[in-house]
């Protein structure tokens, strides 16, 4: 079985399936997290934001590491640390120390997503390659769908702890398998850039800082408008640094291309959406609406659930419809489905909750898998695990600052304690925040892959019809 690509779909569809639900998962046991932990909302936020920051900073860097020194290895390194991570949190008994290790779960997950897409690129070609990624699209809607109900059935009869433990032990059980799995590198290596893992590491870190502690700290705070200040510096030095290399983490040349840009646009405005709901909607179900915790994630697979079965749909629709239409629309729909949200209010059902929750899953249930396909099949297949990275970023990074963003918003209107009165407000105030950002974000996709139509796409030569 060593070598057999079926082995390397299994390691990474277990090890993708463990990267959400540690989100999701961690999103709904928030209000508990916050009791047991005597921690105040911007010490708990940082369990999902530090998560978050240091999985989309390390993207680039551990997809260049994966490309150079094999994936197989970073694959690994990435789970033990995910892994390992997950356990000291369940045992935390403090806000900071959990706080440090699930930063450091996001730099595991980092390694792990990475170089997860690169052995598969590797292991799988043409038609098969497809069909590996429609797969591995459905996996993620699998985390994301099922992430908060098992987490609310985790919390139920375990505790909070349990949201960590599981997907460690998940992640444990996918290192026994990495001996049987092939390894694969950039046939000719470099050299590692950590002038520029560092500056957008730090860069991204203090943004998220400024907008998680401004509401308590004050936005005029010295410290938050250095952090703010810093973190822009910061950014032009990066720019700055990639463009002076011979062989940069972060292609900022195919950012040129408009239909690359067009397919990180869409994927960050996606995610943009979709995640602050799946971090902030159970903390309202449970502490407006009144919902337990299995409740209130029973309710999330409205959200969820499309992203189960649409990626598996997604190559015979690009048969009748090219994909750059189908990114569009799933952005359109995206909006949509925001504005409509706005219909929750303390007496809020489920019922009343569907049609809006839906939409939204059914835009982002079009876009996984082809959005990936897309990007890596843009890209040389020496560099498959950077070109990888650089649309995860893309993802990541919009998802961190939104979620800082949201609750900044959120810490804003409820004094800091997320219920009412202002959590309502707040929340209809993001949502229609969101509705607009994600129309306009559908327009400006449309103008930008409007070229990339007309070509072919590298990565959708298995999806007839798609252009």
């Amino acid at each position: 079985m060593r070598n057999h690509p079926a082995v390397v779909l299994v390691a990474v569809l277990l090890s993708t399936l463990s990267l959400p639900v540690s989100l999701t998962g961690a999103s709904v046991a928030l209000p508990d997290i916050g009791r047991d932990l005597d921690a105040g909302l911007a010490g708990v936020q940082w369990v999902v934001n530090g998560y978050n920051a240091t999985f989309a900073s390390f993207m680039l860097a551990t997809g260049a590491l994966a490309d150079l020194f094999g994936r197989r290895r970073v694959f690994a390194i990435g789970l033990a640390i995910f892994a390992g991570s997950g356990l000291l949190g369940a045992v935390a008994g403090n806000i900071v120390l959990l706080d440090v290790v699930r930063a450091l779960a996001g730099v595991g997950a980092a390694a792990t997503a990475t170089s997860a897409s690169g052995m598969l690129a590797h292991a799988f070609q043409g038609r098969a390659r497809a069909r590996a990624f429609s797969v591995f699209g459905t996996t993620i809607g699998v985390g994301l769908a099922f992430g908060p109900s098992i987490a609310g059935l985790l919390i139920s009869v375990f505790g909070w702890r349990a949201v960590f433990a599981a997907p460690a032990l998940a992640a444990l059980a996918v290192l026994a398998l990495t001996p049987l799995l092939p390894e694969s590198r950039q046939p000719q290596a470099g050299r590692i850039d950590w002038a520029g893992t560092f500056t957008f590491t730090a860069a991204l870190l203090l943004l998220i800082f400024g907008f998680v502690q401004g509401p308590e700290l004050g936005w005029s705070a010295p410290v938050i408008v250095a952090a703010f200040g810093a973190a822009l510096a910061l950014l032009v030095a990066f720019v700055r640094v990639e463009r002076r290399r011979a062989e940069p983490m972060f292609d900022l040349a195919l950012l040129a291309s408009p239909r690359f840009l067009g397919i990180c646009l869409a994927a960050a405005t996606i995610v943009a959406v979709l995640v602050p709901l799946l971090v902030y909607l159970p903390s309202y179900l449970t502490t407006v609406v009144g919902m337990s915790p299995g409740a209130a994630g029973a309710t999330l697979i409205l959200l969820t659930a499309p992203t189960l079965v649409l990626p598996l749909l997604t190559g015979v629709l690009t048969r009748l419809v090219p994909a750059p239409v189908v990114i569009v629309t799933s952005v359109a729909v995206v909006a949509v489905g925001a504005a409509w949200a706005t219909v929750l209010g303390p007496d809020v059902g489920a019922a009343a909750l569907a049609g809006p929750l839906l939409t939204i899953g059914v835009g982002v249930g079009l876009s996984i898998g082809l959005l990936d396909a897309l990007a890596i099949g843009s890209v040389a297949p020496g560099r498959a695990a950077t070109g990888a990275g650089m649309i995860n970023t893309a993802r990541l990074a919009s998802e961190t600052v939104a979620i800082a963003v949201v609750g900044a918003v959120l810490a804003s209107t409820t004094a800091g304690r997320l219920a009412d009165p202002g959590f309502t407000g707040g929340l209809r105030t993001v949502l229609w925040s969101m509705a607009a950002v994600a129309l306009a974000a559908a327009v400006l996709t449309a103008v930008l892959v409007r070229r990339g139509a007309l070509r072919a796409e590298p990565a959708m030569s298995a999806y007839p019809g798609g252009s």
